[in-house]
């Protein structure tokens, strides 16, 4: 007889290889909901999922030390990644962490994959002698604001404009971020 729970099967794991293209999948599907507005379609159609791949397979099985690569599951599959660096801290201070990178499919998104990257995340960098934690957000996102309030995370008031190209009109185009971060 089957024995059913009223929980799911999910779990957060390190990458490994043969996760890369799963990755891609989810941040491009991500990147499409989220950003097509800061970015811009046009942009978002000329990202190659194979190259996407290759960079997140060289992130796996490459990484500069105290670099991770994480996955949420669901069952077998990768709905989510988190990506941490680690940051020097300032001369006698400890150092702090960033996330790179976390993003869950849509069809996932709200469904606790995103907290779960971020805690096993956070629980690494602290392991690593991490006081704080930031990340990056892009203008015109809320639903981020909202998770990052939600996890902890605030505005410290640092920007960036990050170059992203050349737009269809010849321009250059630049997007702001906006850092959030927290003690840990």
């Amino acid at each position: 007889m089957p024995l059913f729970t009223d929980t799911a099967d999910v779990s957060v794991r390190p990458a490994v290889p043969g996760d890369e293209r799963a990755i891609a999948q989810v941040q491009l599907a991500a990147w499409r909901l989220a950003h097509t507005g800061a970015l811009g379609a046009a942009a978002l159609d000329l990202l190659d999922t194979d190259q996407v791949a290759g960079q997140w397979s060289a992130a796996i099985t490459d990484a500069p030390a105290g670099h991770r690569v994480l996955v949420a599951c669901a069952g077998p599959r990768v709905v989510g990644f988190v990506a941490t660096a680690p940051v020097p801290g300032p001369e006698g201070d400890a150092p702090g962490g960033v996330v790179l990178a976390l993003e869950v499919t849509p069809d996932e998104q709200r469904g606790g994959h995103g907290s779960r990257l971020l805690a096993a995340a956070v629980d690494l960098l602290r392991e690593d002698g991490a006081d704080q934690v930031h990340t990056w957000v892009l203008d015109d996102d809320p639903a981020r604001e909202q998770f990052l309030a939600g996890a902890g995370l605030g505005p410290d008031g640092t920007d960036r404009d990050v170059a992203t190209g050349t737009g269809p009109d010849g321009e250059d185009r630049t997007v702001r971020e906006h850092r959030w971060w927290a003690t840990v």
